[in-house]
Formats: structure tokens, sequence, C-alpha cells
């Protein structure tokens, strides 16, 4: 892994069996991320918790958000904390270029 390359991680409930959503996310983000992510690490938990973050920068809870993540805002948000001026194609139609 290359230092400067960006870490997610998705903290996930195995209390819940959230581990397929987790892992579909990461492969998801891996495919469109694939040389701007220095890696994307699944982390179990329990209590419900459904987080995912880049390094130490938290762009999803569903905690806090009360839902969990469609995948184009996921990346959309994963997008504009890693590579701003990465295209997401069609899964891009709401961002707004500058």
């Amino acid at each position: 892994m290359n230092a400067q390359q960006p870490r997610v991680t998705i903290q996930y409930c195995t209390q819940c069996r959230w581990l397929l959503r987790a892992a579909w996310m990461a492969q998801e983000l891996l495919t469109t991320f694939s040389t701007e992510l220095g890696e994307v690490a699944l982390i179990p938990g329990t209590g419900g918790i459904f987080e995912v973050k880049v390094d130490d920068t938290l762009l999803w809870s569903r905690a806090g958000e009360g839902r969990f993540p469609e995948i184009t805002e996921l990346k959309q948000r994963v997008r504009d904390q890693v590579a701003p001026e990465k295209s997401l194609g069609h899964t891009d139609r709401k961002h707004k270029s500058p």
C-alpha cells in the first residue's frame, strides 16, 4: 500500500449480519477507486453499527443518517474525499462539476 493513498474502513454489525452488505460496498469502492485507494478494510462490530470512514473522517454513520447509504451516495462521498476531480459517470448525475 502506498503510504499516501487513503484507507477506507467499513465497520459493520456482526449481530445484524451486515457482512455481505459491507463486503459488497467494499467491492464497489475498490472497483470504482482502483487507483485512488490504498485499502478498504472490513471491521466487525456490534450494536447495530454501520460506519464508513476515509482515514479518520467519518463519511457515513447508519446511526446518524438513520439508514444505509445508497451506493451512489457512498461513492460520491468517497470521491469528494479522495479524488474530487474524478467523474463517476452515470452514477454522478447529482454531482455538479465546478
